[in-house]
C-alpha cells in the first residue's frame, strides 16, 4: 500500500513540477489571462492529485475481474474403497455435482507408485502391481468420464512429488537418482512418513517425473495435472555426488556446509524452478488446454524450508491455478494467511483458491469450523479444494445429512468451470 501511494506521490509531483515550470511561461501571456490562470493553478493541482488517485484506484479492480471460482476436492489412497467400486464412484460424483462442487483432483501418484496402468512404471521395473477396479476397469479413465458427465473438471493429483518411501520399488532399483543431506542422510520425517527424496537436478530423474506427466496428460481426457508442495525439496538435502559436482562445476566452489546458505538455497530453487519451466512447456506441447495446477504451502515456508519458489513460478507465468495449503483450526491464524500479499496477487492473474482441511481419520473436523472458513474465503475472492473426499461426510462428527446440508449452504448455486485458454503461456511469451 505504502509503495502503491509512493508511486502515485511520484507521478503528482512530477505534474506540479512541470506545470510549474509552465507557469513560469506565463509572463508571454496577457496580463489578464495570467491573474486568472494564476489563481486557477491550486485547483487545477488539487483535481489533478485526485484525478491520479481516482485513475490509479481502478487499476487492481480492473486486474481482479471474477474468474472462475475453484470448489474442489481431493481424492486419495483413503478413497480407493470407493474408486475402486464403479456405483460408488457414480454416486460420489453425482453428490458432488448436487453439491454444486466443479472440480475433483484424484491422486496419481503416490509411495513411488502410479495409480493407473502405466507403461512407464512397467517399463522402470518399479510398478509389481496395476491398481484397477473391483471388476478390472481402469479407476481414473472411469473416474474421468463420469465428472465430465457431470460438468465437474477432473485434474489428476501428482501427490509424492519427488518423494517416494525408502522401501519403494523406485528407492531400492535407483538408489542413484536420490540425494542426502550433508551428514550422509537420506530420508526425512513427513506425514506420509519416513521418506526419501529423488534428486531433482539430476536429468534421469526430471525425465522420468516428465514420462510420467506426459503419460497422464495424454494417455487420459483430464482437463490438466497439479502439484503440490512435494514437487520441492527440504533444504537439508542436495549434497549427494551428483549435485555436489554440479554445483562445483557452475559456481566453482564447494557448496556451503550451512543448507540455509542464501546463494546455495537460491541456487536449488533456480535449479527446480527451470525445470518446472521445462515440466509446463513438455505439457503444454502435448495438451495446450491442460490446467498446470500447483497447491503449495504459504510462500515464506515454500521457499524457506522447501526450496519451492513458486511465487517466481507464477511470475513466468507456468502456473494456471493456484492453490495454496492453509490448514489451521484457529480461524484467525486461516484469515490471516489467506490475506498473505502472494494470494493477492495471484488473484489478480488466475484462478486462485485455499486448501480447507477438511478432517482426517484421526481428526475430525466440524462443519462449524469448515463455513468459517469457506465464507472467510468467499469473501476475499478465493475459491476452495478439500482435503479429502472421505472426510466431507462419510467420515465426520456430524450426520452424513447435515454435513450435506452445510456443504449446500456454503454452494447454493453450481458455476462451472471452462477449460482455460488454448494456447501455452510459454508459446506466448516467445510470440512477445
Amino acid at each position: 500500500m505504502m509503495s502503491r501511494f509512493h508511486h502515485k506521490s511520484i507521478r503528482w509531483r512530477a505534474w506540479v513540477a512541470d506545470t510549474s515550470f509552465n507557469a513560469m511561461k506565463l509572463r508571454f501571456i496577457p496580463q489578464g489571462w495570467r491573474r486568472l490562470l494564476k489563481s486557477l493553478f491550486p485547483l487545477l493541482v488539487l483535481i489533478s492529485f485526485v484525478t491520479v488517485l481516482l485513475v490509479d484506484s481502478l487499476t487492481p479492480a480492473i486486474a481482479q475481474l471474477p474468474r472462475q471460482e475453484i470448489r474442489g476436492v481431493w481424492m486419495t489412497n483413503n478413497d480407493f474403497d470407493i474408486l475402486k467400486d464403479r456405483a460408488k464412484v457414480q454416486d460420489g460424483v453425482s453428490q458432488l455435482r448436487r453439491l454444486n462442487f466443479n472440480t475433483i483432483y484424484p491422486v496419481v501418484w503416490n509411495s513411488g507408485y502410479v495409480m493407473y496402468p502405466s507403461a512407464v512404471a512397467k517399463r522402470a521395473g518399479i510398478q509389481p502391481f496395476v491398481l484397477r477396479g473391483s471388476d478390472g476397469r481402469d479407476i481414473l479413465a472411469d473416474l474421468i468420464a463420469q465428472a465430465h458427465r457431470q460438468g465437474l473438471l477432473v485434474i489428476p493429483w501428482f501427490e509424492f512429488g519427488f518423494m517416494a518411501p525408502p522401501t519403494s520399488e523406485l528407492a531400492l532399483n535407483y538408489p542413484d537418482w536420490f540425494t542426502q543431506k550433508r551428514d550422509g542422510g537420506e530420508t526425512s520425517i513427513s506425514a506420509a512418513g519416513e521418506v526419501a527424496w529423488l534428486n531433482p537436478f539430476h536429468p534421469k530423474v526430471q525425465q522420468f517425473i516428465t514420462d510420467l506427466v506426459l503419460e497422464t496428460v495424454t494417455q487420459y481426457d483430464v482437463d490438466g495435472i497439479q502439484f503440490d508442495d512435494h514437487m520441492s525439496l527440504p533444504h537439508e538435502f542436495g549434497y549427494d555426488k551428483y549435485t555436489v559436482a554440479l554445483y562445483t562445476q557452475e559456481t566453482k566452489n564447494n557448496p556451503p556446509t550451512d543448507p540455509q546458505d542464501p546463494a546455495w538455497m537460491r541456487w536449488r530453487a533456480d535449479k527446480i524452478t527451470a525445470f518446472m519451466v521445462q515440466l509446463n512447456q513438455a505439457v503444454k506441447a502435448r495438451k495446450p488446454n491442460a490446467i498446470f495446477s500447483i497447491s503449495p504451502n504459504y510462500y515464506d515456508f515454500a521457499y524457506k524450508f522447501q526450496l519451492q519458489d513458486w511465487l517466481t513460478w507464477m511470475r513466468l507465468n507456468i502456473v494456471d491455478e493456484l492453490i495454496v495449503q492453509i490448514y489451521r483450526p484457529n480461524l484467525q491464524s486461516f484469515i490471516a494467511n489467506i490475506s498473505r500479499a502472494e494470494i493477492q496477487e495471484a488473484q489478480q492473474m488466475i484462478p486462485t483458491g485455499v486448501g480447507v482441511m477438511a478432517g482426517l481419520r484421526t481428526n475430525r473436523v466440524s462443519m462449524q469450523q469448515i463455513q468459517s472458513q469457506v465464507r472467510a474465503a468467499q469473501q476475499r475472492g478465493l475459491g476452495v479444494a478439500f482435503f479429502y473426499y472421505e472426510s466431507l461426510w462419510n467420515s465426520a462428527p456430524e450426520p452424513v445429512a447435515q454435513r450435506q446440508a452445510g456443504f449446500q449452504t456454503l454452494f447454493p448455486a453450481f458455476v462451472a468451470r471452462a477449460r482455460p485458454r488454448i494456447e501455452s503461456p510459454l508459446d506466448a511469451r516467445v510470440q512477445e
